[in-house]
């Protein structure tokens, strides 16, 4: 029970980070359970199989606050949940950790511009997008082989781009649902779904959080949560990078 309680506060202050800035859920939860040990391929089944409930809890709650661009979800979703079908499939016969350290140069980088982002006036009106289909597949893909990525990669390139934060992130946290998924059910028809446990807790925090954060997301100002997403993405990668070189 106690282990339970702690993946239901894992789950909470991971999904309160995601919710709000639109990353970070996978990037948490998989960080601790690869710390106990628990395979790549096995951590990241364990919480894209929680994220499939956490992301549609998200993803209705910013539907209903009107955080979302009907457009751009199935811009994403539909080459996301592709990148992820092959992502989940290459790791379940491959180790996907070889490619963190270039992922965390990339967010490295792009956690600097969104700050830049920040910090210079912006425009009237927010850009449209740019190249959000492959955008789409790459977080797909990156997500499922590293067991967390598609808010740091996509959010962030969309931020970077100069697109409003609340739209971003809530078409982001919606177009989630259906790539975690797809992803899901990859898993399940490859190496199966275990570790049941840690799911349910992942869930249980996972879906009380995702209201409180679709309100911070919707009430926060843009500049002030474009520097916490600018420093949340620096730090992780940051702190990838040093694990990595150990």
């Amino acid at each position: 029970m106690d282990e339970v309680l702690l993946y239901v506060i894992i789950g909470f202050v991971a999904q309160m980070i995601d919710g709000a800035i639109g990353m970070a859920y996978g990037v948490t939860a998989s960080s601790v359970l690869l710390s106990a040990g628990v395979p790549p391929a096995t951590a990241s089944a364990c919480v894209h199989a929680a994220e499939t409930f956490t992301t549609g809890a998200s993803g209705l709650a910013h539907w209903k606050l009107g955080n979302v661009d009907r457009k751009l979800i199935w811009r994403l979703a539909v080459p996301g949940m592709i990148g992820g079908a092959i992502g989940a499939y290459a790791l379940s016969e491959f180790d996907g950790d070889t490619l963190k350290p270039y992922i965390s140069v990339y967010l490295l980088l792009l956690g600097l511009v969104i700050i830049w982002k920040a910090l210079v006036r912006r425009p009237l009106e927010a850009p449209q997008p740019r190249s959000v289909a492959p955008l789409g597949f790459a977080g797909g893909l990156l997500d499922a082989m590293g067991g967390g990525g598609w808010g740091p990669i996509v959010a962030s390139s969309l931020l970077g781009q100069g697109a409003t934060p609340r739209y971003a992130i809530g078409s982001v946290n919606l177009a989630e649902f259906f790539v975690t998924l797809t992803i899901s059910v990859t898993f399940f028809f490859t190496i199966g779904l275990g570790l049941w446990p840690i799911i349910t807790g992942l869930v249980v925090g996972g879906v009380i959080a995702a209201p409180f954060a679709a309100l911070a997301a919707k009430h926060v100002p843009a500049k002030l949560l474009m520097l916490v997403v600018g420093c949340v993405v620096i730090g992780l990668s940051l702190r990838t990078l040093y694990l990595t070189l150990q």
